[in-house]
């Protein structure tokens, strides 16, 4: 356990990891799936295809030449449906290739060639790597969404010296994580020696949290004799897994507010996302499913293998269905997640984990007044002054919210979690920060 592996602040939920001993499942393979356009950070990729197309497994159905960005895939083969708006996850209405599933899937012509799984990182050119990764539509899996082929290009004087696996999985319900690190381990390593090829980074580490003692054991089996990579156990802590804390636990540098791991000489990434590196270079597959956990008031929680696209309702059905009524949806964490409208919207490259919850699982005591208790302000792990930034948003006081350093909040929910009060506090955080970004683009101070 790393001496270091702790940080400011944090809370310790219940872990309801209820699902971390239900294997890998694959899924019903779905009728239709929509594939938003945008499931990354970044610009949104434009459609390349058109309705009445057939497309197959793999192949591209939207790109763009912005810089950030990430291709999407076909995730089935058949015909395009529509393109056209639809809701997703995020809560936009976003750009998406609709698609009817045909009976069999093709894979597209046009895939590279696999490199085979006995591939030599060491031998392949860095460039190649983020080519490979970028082609493959890779981006962070554990929900941030980042493009993976931009943190693995550096500009010329930071290059990193470590790259970090984030296999903390800290969010209550989500084993998704948990399970690919324990049925892929080769594949989490390839994809860290990977990364590790393209950035020129000479240590890696893979960070697990100490609830995690088997996928920490099989993973540390497959490094053994490797100086260059660690795996280190970390106390379980909420928010472990966030970027800034994960590189303080493991190597006590600090990333200043406005800075990203790589100004600390660090690139993160999600096991998840390098075990879909390693299938990019060793069989060529673009990212076209993901591991999901569906759990709360289903039959059969579990952990399934998702065609990206498919509908929530296919994930419900595989779990046998509703127990009782439904009061909410969240795609993600509970801490973390966003509550659903709908349930017809479609799993996307971030999403790790479905919680349905029904009335007796919510608390819906009114929020009261703040009572100066200080908790938020000692569960923060930026160090901010959650009640001051909830106060000011509430009082439409952008101003006093940009004082209090509301851009640095990472919106982890810690504070809303201890308040005795039940404050809206990251409801208010991200109303500031969606206002003062409102304002910045309208040149209004």
């Amino acid at each position: 356990m790393s001496l270091w592996a702790r940080f400011r602040g944090g809370v310790h939920p219940d872990a309801h990891k209820t699902t971390a001993q239900c294997a890998t499942k694959p899924l019903p393979r779905p009728e239709r799936v929509v594939l938003p356009l945008r499931q990354h950070i970044g610009a949104p990729c434009q459609p390349l295809v058109k309705k009445g197309d057939e497309v197959a497994l793999g192949q591209p159905v939207g790109d763009t030449d912005a810089p950030v960005a990430a291709p999407v895939h076909a995730s089935v083969s058949g015909k395009v449906a529509a393109v056209e708006p639809r809701l997703s996850p995020s809560g936009r209405m976003e750009q998406a290739v609709v698609i009817e599933a045909a009976p069999e899937d093709t894979p597209w012509e046009g895939l590279p060639a696999g490199l085979g799984w006995d591939l030599d990182p060491e031998l392949l050119d860095p460039a190649f790597i983020r080519d490979r990764v970028r082609q493959a539509g890779l981006v962070g899996m554990g929900g941030a969404g980042f493009p993976a082929a931009v943190k693995l290009s550096p500009k010329p004087g930071s290059e990193p010296d470590v790259v970090i696996l984030n296999g903390a999985e800290c969010e209550p319900s989500i084993t998704s994580d948990h399970r690919l690190m324990l049925e892929q381990p080769e594949r989490v390593v390839l994809g860290l020696r990977l990364f590790m090829r393209a950035t020129g980074a000479r240590r890696g580490i893979i960070g697990i949290e100490a609830n995690k003692p088997d996928a920490a054991a099989r993973l540390s089996q497959l490094v053994a004799g490797d100086p260059s990579i660690a795996v280190e156990v970390l106390p379980v802590r909420y928010p472990q897994g966030a970027e800034k804390m994960l590189v303080w636990a493991l190597l006590r540098r600090a990333v200043p507010v406005g800075a990203i791991p790589l100004d600390a000489g660090v690139v993160v990434q999600n096991v998840a996302t390098a075990a879909a590196a390693a299938t990019a270079l060793a069989e060529g597959r673009p990212l076209t499913d993901r591991i999901v956990t569906v759990s709360g008031r289903v039959q059969s929680p579990g952990n399934w293998r998702v065609p990206l696209g498919t509908s929530f309702v296919d994930l419900v059905r595989a779990a046998g269905g509703l127990t009782g009524s439904l009061a909410r949806v969240i795609a993600g964490g509970p801490m973390m997640g966003m509550a659903q409208a709908d349930l017809d919207v479609p799993v996307t490259k971030t999403t790790g984990s479905v919680i349905l919850l029904g009335p007796e699982d919510l608390d819906e005591t009114p929020a009261g007044p703040c009572i100066r208790c200080g908790r938020c302000v000692s569960a923060c792990p930026m160090g901010l002054l959650p009640a001051q930034l909830c106060a000011a948003a509430l009082n439409s006081d952008w101003a006093a919210a940009e004082r209090f350093h509301v851009r640095a909040c990472m919106e982890c929910g810690s504070c809303s979690y201890v308040c005795p009060a039940r404050r809206p506090i990251v409801q208010s955080i991200r109303l500031a920060k969606f206002e003062l970004g409102r304002r910045a683009r309208q040149g209004r101070g």
